[in-house]
């Protein structure tokens, strides 16, 4: 089946359509008619999903603050405060990806809407071209990881997880990865001062601080009362993260109005890109567990298992054989196939090796982070590339040797959750249930 799959990939065909053409054809010879109950029992599973409404919600919210401008209002204010820094560009980047990170789950809207503003603002000013990109990349992804993540939504919803703490538990992990590419930009520029030679606007110091101030305020307040409204609701107890996502659509949009930013063309926009990113996840994931419906109904779960179970060196050995599935799958498969394929498959050998659910998936979540990033097929190093103007001479390996150095402080951020299991487990445990 796996050998069938990777066919029509190669060959350039969608996801769900590979994934849905392997299962039928497996399926038919498997099981003949009866096959199309098996499917229908699957799409009908994932479409009446209560938690996976949160999806669409989400995705409206995310839209939505990307269409209202205040990324790029949040990447002027921090520019402003932080121009003495050496590579305060990068700095800025990163932070602003990170606050992003927790107004939207999806990562296509951030990185490319920082490869539009930072990357022509950075290389007019002679920073390093692989720098500038990774940077851009690595921020741009957080999304995914940095709760509110659709990606958090979908694992929780096929591994069977309550929501509510796999969005806590994400919480450590993306600042930490944050505070490590930051600490990366800032020692790297300082080591070596070519990477981002110290140029700024002077209109920036002409600003006085009390307007500084004042324009801190009104960007970051959006953002930090959009997050409290979401995330609050969850932590606190008072609301599902169905029930919250409604509420972020709601506060989402009212933010928009506020700032004039909202106006019925920008509002069709978000409707129609809401509209067809909840599609193709719909699509991917019936495709997907009708893969692995079949898989499963044929043995093929328990030959995993036990191959996985074989591997040397006890649990922990077979916590690495996972973890390397997950990293080498998210060079060639989208971070959907590999929840919705992988994921139904590892949660019982995680469960009977006696990890803690938890964290076991947020480890899943942090090693994907490496997928987005990874070539050959890297959706932020593509999306980023699409939106650079040709007259600055960025190639696709200038990009993929940018984010090189991420994909390693991923790693090592992954590490440190390991040693440190609290960075993952302590939000979750003082949640109010």
């Amino acid at each position: 089946m796996f050998s069938l799959l990777l066919i029509p990939i190669f060959l350039g065909f969608p996801l769900a359509f590979s994934l849905f053409g392997s299962a039928l054809i497996v399926g038919f010879l498997a099981f003949g008619s009866k096959i199309f109950f098996i499917f229908y029992s699957q799409a009908f599973g994932i479409l009446t999903n209560y938690i996976l409404v949160a999806v669409p919600m989400f995705i409206f919210m995310g839209i939505m603050v990307e269409q209202s401008g205040i990324g790029k209002a949040l990447f002027d204010t921090l520019e402003m405060w932080l121009y003495r820094i050496r590579g305060h560009l990068t700095v800025v980047v990163i932070l602003t990806g990170t606050a992003l990170a927790a107004c939207t789950g999806i990562i296509a809207g951030s990185v490319v809407m920082l490869g539009m503003i930072a990357i022509p603002h950075m290389l007019d000013r002679g920073y390093n071209k692989e720098l500038a990109c990774g940077a851009v990349c690595a921020a741009g992804t957080l999304g995914i990881l940095i709760p509110p993540s659709v990606m958090l939504i979908v694992y929780g919803a096929t591994a069977e997880i309550s929501v509510g703490p796999l969005l806590m538990g994400a919480f450590g992990p993306g600042l930490l990865l944050s505070a490590l590419y930051l600490t990366f930009v800032l020692v790297a520029c300082a080591i070596n001062p070519r990477l981002a030679p110290s140029t700024y606007e002077k209109s920036a110091m002409q600003i006085s601080l009390g307007k500084k101030v004042v324009l801190l305020f009104t960007t970051v307040f959006p953002i930090v009362f959009l997050v409290l409204a979401v995330l609050g609701s969850i932590f606190l107890g008072v609301a599902a993260p169905t029930e919250a996502a409604a509420v972020g659509a709601f506060v989402a949009t009212v933010l928009a109005l506020m700032r004039r930013g909202l106006n019925w063309s920008k509002f069709r926009t978000v409707a129609m890109e809401t509209t067809k990113t909840t599609g193709m996840i719909a699509v991917v994931a019936i495709g997907a567990l009708c893969f692995v419906g079949v898989l499963l109904r044929l043995g093929g779960g328990q030959v995993i298992a036990d191959l996985i179970l074989a591997a040397p060196g006890g649990r922990w050995g077979v916590f690495a054989v996972i973890m390397l599935m997950v990293l080498v799958l998210g060079m060639f498969i989208d971070w959907l196939g590999i929840v919705f394929i992988l994921v139904p498959l590892i949660t019982p050998i995680a469960a009977q090796l006696g990890f803690d659910r938890i964290w076991f998936a947020i480890m899943v979540c942090v090693m994907l982070q490496t997928a987005f990033l990874s070539p050959p097929f890297a959706l932020a190093i593509f999306f980023l590339k699409g939106v650079i103007p040709d007259k600055y001479g960025v190639n696709m390996g200038h990009i993929i040797r940018g984010v090189i150095p991420f994909i390693i402080l991923i790693l090592i951020g992954f590490g440190l959750c390991i040693v440190f299991p609290q960075i993952i487990t302590w939000l979750p445990g003082v949640m109010i249930g």
